[in-house]
């Protein structure tokens, strides 16, 4: 290569880097790796060059080319390196100084419609299995996650607020099969049969279930289920509805295939009812929510009218790498090919949510 040649090569070298200085980490031009490749084809390096140059500006023309690109390389490294250290800021679930239900809860359950004996006592171990001491654990039950495992990080929430522990306790269980409100209910309606359910004892918890032939304003098209309260009686109550002949594939997912978003194939229910076992997740989402947050005041993110609670800010999260469509690593049932992460009372075997862990600001799972 001639003197003239390689200066022609250093001039595009340089005006490529100069014109592309928005590209901070584009790689080397054109006429750099020509340069790159000459040197190292003849066994030469940039220092022989200088020494060889006849004149004073050949070399400071090399010397530019270098420093200009070991300059550009230098920027391109910061630009990863503060790309890298970048990171969001977490996500906190502020405690807003409100009550929180704490201390022995008791717990009522009104079902409203139709629901077989098999049905109720899903929804009822699932209950009994939130509190340790109740359950009969047997030695499979002892080595795997429990339902009352999943429910620890309840007990940091209220430890931070300086509450005592929640002891869930499931006290009665009341039928309305006659739908005495009829099969089409408004929101309104729901805060008034959990009223009748604990008018003889105020300050419970009642949980009002629907039946699947049971239509709530907002069904399936904004919610799952919700949770309200009196705060001058301290009571709270939650409603979720069975969705298995309504929407299944919006409030029973991932045992149904999806309404929207990746298809992927649904999973067995682990206690064999798509709607009960998908009420079972909204139950166990907005009992974490209410015990944690029950009169608006308590913890949460965002607006106090959509609140982001414990369990409802990682939605779709049930296992270790659990991404959309996915609901992560889960247990598998060998007798049934179900899936689930939790095991309960009598044997039973659920499927919950994660939570919002406040010790590490993340979603935890038990799985």
């Amino acid at each position: 290569m001639h003197l003239k040649q390689l200066y022609i090569y250093i001039y595009h070298a340089l005006t490529d880097r100069l014109i592309n200085t928005n590209q901070s980490c584009s790689p080397p031009s054109h006429s750099l790796l020509t340069l790159y490749f000459y040197f190292e084809s003849q066994k030469v390096s940039v220092s022989f060059y200088l020494k060889m140059a006849s004149s004073q500006s050949i070399k400071t023309a090399l010397l530019l080319v270098v420093l200009v690109h070991l300059s550009f390389a230098n920027l391109c490294y910061g630009a990863r390196r503060l790309t890298a250290l970048y990171q969001p800021p977490p996500m906190v679930l502020a405690y807003h100084m409100g009550a929180l239900l704490e201390g022995e809860l008791p717990v009522s359950i009104l079902w409203y419609g139709k629901f077989t004996p098999a049905q109720k006592s899903i929804v009822a171990d699932f209950l009994v299995s939130l509190t340790p001491q109740q359950q009969k654990l047997s030695s499979s039950t002892l080595t795997a996650p429990s339902v009352s495992q999943w429910w620890k990080p309840i007990e940091t929430y209220m430890k931070d607020a300086g509450k005592k522990g929640t002891r869930i306790v499931l006290s009665d269980q009341i039928t309305d099969e006659s739908y005495s409100m009829g099969k089409t209910l408004k929101r309104s309606q729901i805060s008034q049969l959990a009223q009748k359910a604990s008018s003889k004892q105020p300050g419970r918890l009642v949980l009002v279930l629907t039946a699947k032939d049971v239509a709530l304003e907002g069904f399936c098209m904004s919610s799952c289920g919700f949770h309200g309260s009196d705060s001058k009686k301290k009571s709270a109550f939650i409603w979720v509805g069975n969705s298995e002949t309504q929407c299944p594939g919006q409030c029973a997912w991932p045992f149904h295939q999806p309404i929207y978003g990746p298809q992927t194939p649904p999973l067995g229910a682990p206690n064999g009812d798509v709607g009960l076992d998908g009420m079972v997740i909204n139950i166990a989402t907005l009992l974490a929510g209410t015990v944690t947050n029950p009169f608006g005041n308590g913890y949460f993110q965002g607006s106090a009218d959509a609140p982001v609670e414990a369990a409802s800010a990682c939605p779709g999260v049930y296992g270790k790498g659990a991404y959309q469509g996915y609901a992560g690593d889960l247990l598998l049932d060998p007798s049934t090919g179900a899936s689930y992460n939790a095991q309960g009372a009598n044997g039973r075997k659920y499927l919950l949510p994660a939570m919002f862990d406040p010790c590490t600001s993340s979603c935890s799972t038990i799985v």
